[in-house]
């Protein structure tokens, strides 16, 4: 489904309702009205049928939203019904943090390798998953169809990294090298900056908003 006129406000809603239509697929409930889902998301019951109504009609009268189907409609729409094929750049604290996290994929994303250019990480397995030298980049995307790429690398390193991304066949990138990266023709960029994060929170915070 492609629909430009839907806010980008509500495509992040929309992570945040699925996480919580997976936490309740494991409890007996079954279905979930707009105000209690809107509660468990600190929004208003207006917000979540307005967001939710870009997509279709799913809530049943006197019933709510079905748990199963909305987990289910949520992920196909966020794309994460499917499996995706993910490698970690740059095997630092962060990046070793991210190898190991099991909840990637619980959400449809599996890593697949990382790369470095140090020698004492190349060769490491971790996890299962293999260390590879970064002058391998292109040849394992390729072998093993890559599709996404997370960039944790110092700054210095990142466009020489993006200009080699350029000649592969991955769809997209998590930028968490603190250079912010500006949209590509090749593929998707969504930087991740945790500074601006805590700036926005610290807005909020002396606001009192």
């Amino acid at each position: 489904m492609k629909n430009i006129n839907i806010p980008k406000t509500t495509i992040n809603r929309l992570s945040l309702y699925l996480k919580c239509f997976i936490e309740l697929s494991e409890t007996k409930i079954n279905f979930i009205s707009s105000k209690e889902l809107a509660a468990l998301v600190g929004l208003n019951s207006a917000q979540v049928r307005k967001d939710l109504s870009y997509f279709g009609k799913f809530g049943r009268r006197g019933l709510g939203y079905n748990v199963e189907i909305l987990r289910y409609k949520i992920s196909e729409i966020l794309g994460t019904h499917k499996l995706w094929k993910v490698a970690i750049i740059g095997i630092g604290n962060l990046g070793r943090a991210l190898l190991t996290y099991a909840g990637f994929k619980e959400r449809g994303f599996k890593i697949i390798a990382g790369f470095d250019n140090s020698p004492d990480k190349i060769g490491w397995e971790i996890d299962g998953i293999n260390i590879y030298s970064i002058d391998e980049l292109e040849r394992i995307i390729k072998k093993e169809k890559i599709e996404i790429i997370i960039l944790t690398t110092p700054k210095t390193a990142v466009q020489e990294i993006i200009d080699r991304l350029k000649k592969t066949k991955i769809k997209g990138v998590l930028n968490f090298a603190g250079k912010y990266l500006v949209a590509d023709e090749n593929f998707k960029i969504r930087n991740v900056d945790i500074s601006l994060e805590l700036e926005q929170l610290t807005y909020f915070v002396i606001n009192k908003i």
